[in-house]
């Protein structure tokens, strides 16, 4: 039976996704609740992205040559994780950089 409520603290990832899996109509509702009145993208999370962006600039846009068969790997991994390429491919960079730089240090 689906929960009613907003989800608190999870245990695991695992259970935040049966959360969210049992509970999209409950969710839908209250985006369109939101929509309805006028106040998508204004909550707390919405601001902290957009706090994070502003204090650190736009990203600066790049080309980058991939072979089609890592880029579809790509695609593929970032989909089971729900994210899109661009942002999985941003993530991978960004802990190769940390994991590097740790070894350098």
């Amino acid at each position: 039976m689906a929960s009613r409520k907003a989800p608190g603290r999870f245990r695991s990832e695992a259970q935040e996704a049966e959360w969210w899996a049992k509970n999209q109509d409950y969710v839908a509702k209250r985006f369109e609740e939101a929509k309805v009145a006028g106040t998508l993208g204004r909550g707390s999370v919405s601001r902290l992205a957009r706090q994070k962006v502003s204090a650190a600039g736009p990203s600066p846009t790049i080309t980058i040559r991939i072979a089609e068969n890592d880029l579809e790997r790509a695609r593929a991994l970032a989909a089971k994780k729900g994210l899109r390429y661009q942002t999985y491919l941003k993530l991978l960079l960004h802990e190769a950089l940390d994991r590097d730089e740790r070894k350098v240090s």
